[in-house]
């Protein structure tokens, strides 16, 4: 156990957390659709922290995916950095992320504010590091954004300038390209020895490099809906960070869950919300916006994979009965995945009825342990 203060190094088979509370979970306009309010994302985080959940995630976003259309519920997004803060102040057992676009922040802002919060959760922060993609966020900000495989490296000196930050006893410069330093030192540094745990999400062969290199946890997003490919897929990824860097990286995924009373009931409140409530609009944009920043064609079978995946929220879809998604839970697990993730498109109804019906079955297939609330 790297640090027992921080719960996403407990002995928990398969890890479990929120994702996206601090903004709209899905591309719809069902009426019942959690809004990004902090009561919203507060009940949803005081829910998952009484459970045991490891990890509660908020996405970094500064701008949707409509352009000219501020009204969108897409640009509706709550800072993730005073979220986070305020989250460890409120709870009790979750370790809380950040998520930071490395190129809006300096690596000096960040190191007070991660340390900060540090401070307020008890060692309990997680920071989520991500490059960037969304053209029109970069544009707002006046900043140019970078060729893809560019986005890395300077992610890699923005990264080892903050862990210098974090850990260093005395003061040091730092030359880059990319950025230019002197003398720089960060007071208090975090309470978690070695520094804040670090959650990277890739996609690409350069991305993925890149996580198993310095990442804690690695986000991956699975291809196919086969367990067998997905093992694969995983095991090749830890393999590199193993082989190639001498370490051992947690892989957790993203999944949307679609619980009732049974299947039947979940598949059709899935078509319902996926498919007959559907925003096209935005989410035309979005495919767009995916395929010019990353170099997949708009006609590309990864493209149309990619489209109904997020159709259905952050992730595949999680459908059915309680003992069906605990079963599904525990094929991602045998697989190799450490933990997920998961949304709702009512993340405080959704969260309820996970708790009360779906972790007592993962408990008894030997998954979680129960959880002992902290006094």
């Amino acid at each position: 156990m790297k640090n027992s203060t921080n719960p996403i190094f407990n002995s928990n088979k398969l890890k479990l957390g929120t994702f996206c509370t601090n903004t709209i979970p899905n591309m719809t306009f069902v009426p019942e659709m959690s809004m990004p309010t902090w009561e919203n994302t507060l009940a949803c985080a005081k829910l998952a922290d009484a459970a045991g959940m490891e990890a509660i995630v908020p996405i970094a976003r500064w701008k949707g995916y409509l352009d000219g259309k501020p009204e969108h519920g897409s640009n509706i997004i709550l800072d993730t950095f005073t979220w986070a803060a305020g989250m460890a102040a409120l709870t009790k057992y979750s370790a809380v992320f950040a998520t930071s676009h490395a190129p809006t922040a300096h690596p000096l802002f960040v190191a007070k504010q991660t340390a900060t919060i540090d401070a307020i959760s008890g060692g309990r922060f997680a920071l989520n590091v991500v490059g960037g993609w969304n053209r029109r966020e970069f544009d707002m900000f006046g900043i140019h954004l970078l060729e893809h495989d560019d986005r890395y490296v300077y992610l890699e000196e923005w990264l080892q300038i903050l862990r210098r930050l974090w850990t260093e006893r005395d003061e040091f410069d730092y030359d880059s390209r990319n950025f230019h330093i002197k003398g720089a030192i960060s007071r208090p540094q975090p309470l978690q020895p070695g520094g804040i745990p670090v959650m990277n999400a890739a996609l690409s062969p350069v991305g993925m490099r890149f996580s198993a290199k310095y990442s804690d946890i690695g986000l991956i997003s699975l291809q196919g809906d086969d367990p067998e490919q997905w093992r694969e897929q995983i095991a090749a990824y830890k393999r590199m960070a193993r082989d190639e860097f001498g370490r051992e990286i947690q892989l957790w995924t993203n999944c949307a869950v679609t619980q009732r009373e049974t299947k039947k009931e979940a598949e059709d409140y899935l078509r319902r919300y996926s498919e007959e409530y559907l925003d096209r609009e935005v989410m035309d944009s979005l495919m767009q916006t995916l395929s010019k920043e990353n170099n997949i064609p708009m006609d590309s079978p990864r493209l149309a994979f990619m489209r109904h995946r997020m159709a259905v929220g952050a992730g595949p879809a999680l459908v059915g009965d309680a003992q069906s998604i605990a079963e599904q839970l525990a094929a991602f697990s045998r697989a190799g995945i450490d933990g997920m993730i998961l949304t709702w498109v009512d993340f405080v109804d959704g969260v309820d009825r996970f708790n009360r019906q779906v972790l007592p079955l993962l408990e008894q297939a030997g998954l979680r342990k129960p959880h002992k609330k902290p006094a």
